[in-house]
């Protein structure tokens, strides 16, 4: 298939392009030019109105509920969500059932999502059946591609973590931590503060997160290795990770883009759709962040994309589960909380994958096609008709600022 990308601003901080506006002609999956003008009939060409291209995002942190409760997404369906995303990369959680905890489970997931305009890039769990008593098969794992190990959710026993971190280091992989306690969450529905009081609702302090950060980065800097916090929502956990980055340890962070556009006072209304884990904390929490990411302390962005069916969403506050399903308006959601388009690719596409340790994407000749497609102003109001099965998208029937027009990687595209 031949493409050819017609009057594109390239958005790429790490190229001289950046900012350009460009025709890219693609040719059996590589970038084959790059000019100001292209002209070739046999291409079919990609034109929107202020179209812009960067390096494919990658998505750091997703769950598509497959396999064992594909009724609620699926791993193709899922994967046809994150490339409507505009992610070309996108990391799966293990907590699945069964927990993707060996060789075998990983290759049966890599097998089933080949040839897929959105690469999938499996984690592996970190403890057998993610129930955080003896280490999984790690090593295999990291031979077949895994390309993180954790158990989904927080791992409690520090033992377990300590001896996660000096086996991973011998390989360069890298642990990811959830720092949440759930002894000190108390099974708490939302951030403490006012409006947990108002609501009369279970609350979950910010000493939850802060407490299991502290105690990983001590166990980080006795062990040695790679560190990764997967999502980060205060502006005392952040500090806490910019202390230990001054440090010199191997310790990166990410955030999702939830908690870039939320606090708790969105939760006034008991909207069971914005019940998330971590919660959503304060707004000098919400102004932490969009800093650090902006400041490089927060490294990747992700959707933290978590479907859920109605049964499990459409219940009173306490009862429905945790989680946001909006993999398709990532994008959009980051642009109306404030990130700017250059530091959303920068947090995806370069550093997601770095972390990931996938090799740098460039725009330009003669290398492999793997782009994004978008406009970064355009308002739109997001419609109920998604590719996602998820129920729990909050954000239906509202406008949100940056559309997706789709991703190209190889000789796979998924353009709308």
């Amino acid at each position: 298939m031949r493409w050819l990308i017609k009057s594109a601003t390239i958005v790429d901080p790490n190229s001289p392009l950046n900012g350009k506006k460009r025709d890219i002609l693609i040719q059996n999956g590589k970038i084959s030019d790059i000019k100001s003008k292209i002209s070739d009939k046999k291409a079919k060409e990609i034109s929107f109105p202020n179209l812009h291209v960067s390096p494919g995002w990658v998505d750091t942190r997703a769950h598509f509920a497959d396999p064992g409760e594909e009724y609620k997404e699926g791993l193709q369906n899922g994967l046809d969500a994150a490339a409507a995303g505009g992610f070309t990369h996108v990391v799966s959680m293990p907590d699945t059932t069964p927990v993707i905890d060996s060789k075998g489970q990983l290759e049966y997931l890599l097998r089933r999502s080949d040839g897929h305009a959105t690469r999938l890039c499996p984690a592996g769990a970190l403890s057998q059946g993610s129930k955080g008593k003896q280490l999984a098969e790690l090593y295999d794992m990291h031979c077949s591609g895994a390309v993180m190990f954790t158990d989904g959710h927080s791992t409690k026993r520090t033992e377990l973590m300590r001896r996660a971190l000096e086996y991973t280091k011998t390989f360069g992989g890298v642990v990811g931590s959830l720092p949440f306690d759930e002894d000190l969450s108390a099974k708490g529905n939302m951030h403490e503060g006012v409006t947990s009081t108002m609501n009369g609702l279970k609350a979950i302090p910010t000493m939850a997160e802060t407490i299991r950060i502290m105690r990983d980065i001590e166990l980080l800097r006795y062990t040695g290795g790679r560190l990764h916090f997967m999502l980060v929502s205060s502006a005392e956990g952040l500090n806490l990770i910019k202390r230990a980055k001054k440090e010199g340890l191997e310790v990166t962070c990410g955030v999702s883009v939830h908690h870039l556009m939320h606090t708790d006072e969105d939760l006034v209304d008991f909207n069971s759709n914005l019940k998330v884990s971590p919660p959503f904390r304060s707004k000098s929490d919400r102004s932490a962040l969009l800093k650090a990411v902006k400041d490089g302390t927060v490294d990747v962005i992700c959707s933290d994309h978590r479907p859920e069916d109605v049964e499990h969403k459409k219940l009173e506050f306490p009862q429905a589960n945790f989680g946001i399903g909006a993999i398709e308006d990532s994008f959009s959601v980051a642009m109306t909380a404030g990130v700017s388009p250059e530091q959303f690719v920068e947090r995806t596409a370069h550093a997601g994958r770095k972390l990931i340790g996938l090799e740098a994407s460039a725009i330009q000749k003669d290398v492999e096609a793997d782009l994004t497609l978008f406009d970064p102003s355009l308002k739109h109001e997001v419609n109920k008709d998604h590719i996602s099965l998820a129920y729990n998208n909050p954000y239906v029937g509202q406008e949100l600022t940056g559309k997706v027009f789709g991703v190209i990687r190889g000789e796979a595209a998924a353009i709308r």
